[in-house]
């Protein structure tokens, strides 16, 4: 994967280039940015710039068969690590990422730009969540142990390196504080709060920012051959995510659904208040999300942040941010936003986000789901301050 195939991000592709071909390869990097930005694709244009020798006309330097090499992701110094769990196939002490290489290879080449979610789809455990285990950390101790095949660097890619347990973080802590000669980590989260501050503080950070529309909708033009005029709705809709454009387009996100429960739920908020027998209704609720998998959850959980947020915009007269076109049969955002204002939204953000981070430490669902609902009922009916 070349620079001049990654979208936008310029500032980040010069920094890189200009480091390598001053031969200052810091030895470990974060590479920080929300999905669909381009953290992944990015990284491993930075490997194949430095394990190719490519230089600043990228393959215009003969090193065809390195890049080569690339277009496969089968360069024997380049090495993935990325969060596994137990599948119909592998199990136990199998479980580490070096046996999934075939289904990352080929979940890359489908879309470098794909996140999490999308790659536990991929593996057929949608309703699991993964982890990068002590196990995998022991697997990169013994494959950067080695020489480089070809005399060079040797690169490790860490995705998704805030699903390390505390084991795995502090055995790679160890690798970051004295690491092989000429090996270079390049580890990439959303976020930086999961991230163990020793980590981070042995990791030069490059943040990355959400793709603007106009990329966003220059490459569906180009890549997709689709109307300028969709192809601008979709990117204003994706939000900086070139990952949600790309279901947005094929129309095989879970947006409907969520939707579907989102109306539900709030709708079952609004009865609930004084009305005891309503509560059963949110109870209800709750126990149906709750037989879905941890990242149907979570991701749900995101959905009401944005449609709250959207309905805020839309309350205080943001007209040209509102992108949402609710679907749901009676449902109009435009009755619902007065109800999101300056003095519930923050709350309602709060318990929301607090609702994630239990359901990702593998708190009770169903009771997470009903306290988040019963706290909805008091929120909505927070009235707006003047």
């Amino acid at each position: 994967m070349l620079f001049s195939e990654i979208l936008g991000q310029n500032h980040i592709k010069n920094h890189l280039i200009r480091s390598a071909n001053q031969g200052r390869i810091p030895h470990a990097q974060l590479f920080v940015g929300p999905e669909g930005c381009g953290t992944l694709p990015m990284a491993i244009a930075y490997a194949q710039y430095i394990l190719c020798g490519n230089g600043d006309g990228e393959n215009n330097s003969g090193n065809a068969n390195c890049n080569l090499k690339f277009n496969n992701l089968s360069h024997p110094d380049l090495h993935f690590i990325y969060p596994v769990t137990n599948t119909d196939d592998v199990k136990g002490e199998n479980v580490i990422s070096a046996n999934f290489l075939s289904e990352w290879r080929s979940f890359i080449t489908e879309n470098p730009y794909a996140g999490l979610f999308d790659w536990y789809k991929h593996l057929e455990i949608p309703k699991k969540q993964g982890i990068i285990s002590v196990r995998d950390a022991a697997e990169i101790n013994k494959t950067l142990s080695l020489k480089a095949y070809e005399g060079g660097y040797k690169i490790m890619i860490v995705w998704m390196a805030d699903r390390m347990n505390v084991a795995a973080a502090n055995k790679l802590l160890k690798l970051l504080e004295e690491p092989p000669e000429k090996t270079v980590f390049i580890l990439i989260v959303e976020n930086t709060a999961a991230v163990l501050q020793t980590i981070l503080s042995r990791c030069q950070v490059v943040d990355f920012l959400a793709l603007p529309e106009q990329i966003i909708a220059e490459e569906l033009i180009t890549s997709k051959k689709i109307d300028a005029n969709l192809a601008k709705k979709i990117a204003h809709q994706a939000e900086g995510n070139y990952n949600k454009a790309l279901h947005l387009l094929n129309k095989d996100n879970d947006d409907a659904i969520f939707e579907e429960w989102f109306v539900i739920w709030v709708r079952a908020a609004f009865k609930a208040r004084g009305n005891a027998s309503a509560i059963s209704d949110l109870i209800h609720w709750g126990a149906t999300i709750a037989k879905e998998g941890r990242e149907v959850q979570k991701n749900f959980l995101h959905f009401c942040m944005q449609y709250f947020r959207q309905a805020l915009l839309l309350n205080y007269t943001a007209n040209e941010l509102v992108y949402l076109e609710p679907t749901f049969e009676n449902f109009k955002l435009e009755k619902f936003a007065p109800f999101i204002h300056g003095a519930n939204i923050s709350g309602i953000y709060k318990e929301i986000e607090e609702a994630i981070y239990h359901i990702e430490r593998n708190g009770n669902s169903n009771i997470i789901l009903t306290d988040l609902s019963i706290k909805l009922t008091r929120l909505l009916h927070v009235k707006e301050t003047i």
